[in-house]
């Protein structure tokens, strides 16, 4: 995104507000859909649903998103799914000063439980 989009975003001045807590409150709630989202995904009970943004050194944003159940399965969709969503507001938002908004590399990092265990990204 371009410098003045980083800048309202940091400020929390763009002109639908705070698009970072919008964002979280997104994330969290399309976790909370994914059954309802993806085609033969079920529904599952969330524990909880954690969505986080960093600033990297180029002036990118990253979204990190974590979900958990108490639930023998895992819950990676939901993660991916809050990603998504979440990244999908942040431009919503912000695309009043950056239509060139760019959202790229939505991938699982970790995943513990369910039948395949844990899983790491190398």
């Amino acid at each position: 995104m371009n410098a003045e989009a980083q800048r309202a975003l940091r400020e929390a001045t763009l002109p639908k507000g705070d698009a970072l807590v919008a964002a979280q409150l997104a994330g969290i709630v399309a976790a909370k859909q994914t059954g309802m989202l993806i085609p033969l995904a079920h529904t599952l009970p969330l524990a909880s649903v954690d969505v986080r943004f960093d600033w990297m050194a180029d002036g990118a944003l990253r979204i990190r998103t974590e979900a958990r159940t108490v639930g023998r399965t895992g819950v990676e969709l939901e993660a991916l799914v809050a990603a998504s969503i979440a990244a999908l507001t942040v431009y919503d938002m912000a695309k009043a000063v950056d239509k060139g908004i760019t959202i790229e590399s939505i991938a699982l990092l970790e995943k513990t439980g369910g039948k395949s265990g844990r899983w790491t990204r190398k």
